[in-house]
């Protein structure tokens, strides 16, 4: 039995941006704004969204810089992952009551070209987990620790950010591929207690003590062979000083700079990647969906039998998701910052 067609909203509620931060994004950069909606064209599909994502690299997309990805317009709809539910249809391949993964977030509903959004499988996990452990979040953690940084069993690993979403995901997949030691960096002390629940070996708040003290505590003489860095600064530099000979490092982000405006103190040290021979590998996840049959093939058994497991910080209301995205910002999440709304 088919699902009826919910009537057409006449309007809905966007979140565009007011003007662009310089420095820390603050609430007044962001407009609640109620925009109509548009009639449906062939191959198009309208959205109801019931969660969306919030993304540190969406910092960058802020500004009116040159970057991989393009800067957000003022006075317009932001945009990022979403999911929902399908209310109406004019595409073949999409039908009403499915629940779609897109890239039109930031509004309580979205006219979604029917090729730019993917059926979630229902019963495989709840819909966020798409938007995280079983979405970009995961393909990013598998993709950089397996394929950009080559992670071999036996390989020490040390991933910076290891509470946020990608990060908790770098350590888990280690562990399961039989990593000789995985060290995590977090801000708080019940950060790093639910690191090791994780199954971290070693975890340390970077905020007790200089980062390259802890972590050459926590790694000893052995040293480390895979970086995994979403923080950049004293962290990259701590790593660089730490790694062996042949190390690699996986560059996903560097939060640790997003909201300075000034050019970054570190790493001061780069030269030791000469000696060392090591290798740095800058990596975007849209360059990995090669990986990504095989990625979620993976993942969906180690969720099922408990090997990986993730968090989520929701926070409740289109209103609030600037504010969501400001607290990510300055790590107040723990896993995945998702919007419910």
């Amino acid at each position: 039995m088919s699902i009826p067609e919910t009537p057409m909203p006449a309007t809905t509620r966007e979140i565009h941006l007011a003007s662009r931060p310089s420095g820390r994004p603050v609430p007044d950069n962001f407009r609640l704004v109620t925009a109509p909606v548009q009639e449906l064209k062939s191959g198009q599909i309208l959205v109801r969204n019931q969660y969306m994502s919030v993304d540190p690299y969406m910092r960058g997309r802020m500004n009116d810089t040159k970057s991989y990805s393009a800067p957000f317009r003022l006075d317009a709809a932001l945009d990022g992952g979403a999911a929902g539910e399908v209310i109406a249809s004019r595409s073949d391949a999409h039908k009403v009551g499915d629940v779609v993964v897109h890239q039109l977030g930031w509004r309580d509903h979205a006219v979604v070209d029917a090729t730019a959004a993917t059926v979630v499988p229902k019963g495989l996990a709840p819909t966020p987990a798409f938007l995280g452990a079983l979405g970009m979040t995961g393909l990013t953690a598998y993709a950089g620790l397996l394929k950009v940084a080559g992670f071999k069993e036996g390989d020490v690993v040390f991933v910076s950010g290891a509470a946020g979403a990608v990060g908790s995901m770098v350590g888990q997949i280690a562990k399961a591929m039989g990593a000789g030691k995985v060290i995590g960096s977090a801000g708080s002390a019940d950060k790093v207690a639910r690191l090791l629940d994780l199954g971290f070996d070693a975890a340390f708040n970077y905020n007790d003590a200089p980062v390259l003290e802890q972590l050459r505590q926590a790694v000893g003489d052995r040293g480390i062979d895979v970086y995994f860095d979403n923080v950049g600064g004293d962290h990259l530099e701590a790593a660089l000083d730490t790694l062996t000979v042949g190390g690699r490092v996986a560059m996903c982000g560097a939060i640790a700079q997003y909201n300075s405006t000034e050019p970054p103190a570190a790493p001061r040290n780069l030269a030791v990647a000469i000696g060392k021979q090591l290798t740095l590998r800058g990596f975007l996840v849209g360059g990995q969906r090669a990986h990504a049959a095989e990625f979620r093939e993976r993942m969906a058994a180690w969720l099922a039998d408990g090997t990986v497991r993730y968090d989520e910080t929701i926070v409740d209301g289109l209103e609030n998701a600037p504010q969501a995205f400001i607290d990510l910002l300055d790590g107040a999440n723990t896993g995945k910052m998702l919007v419910r709304l």
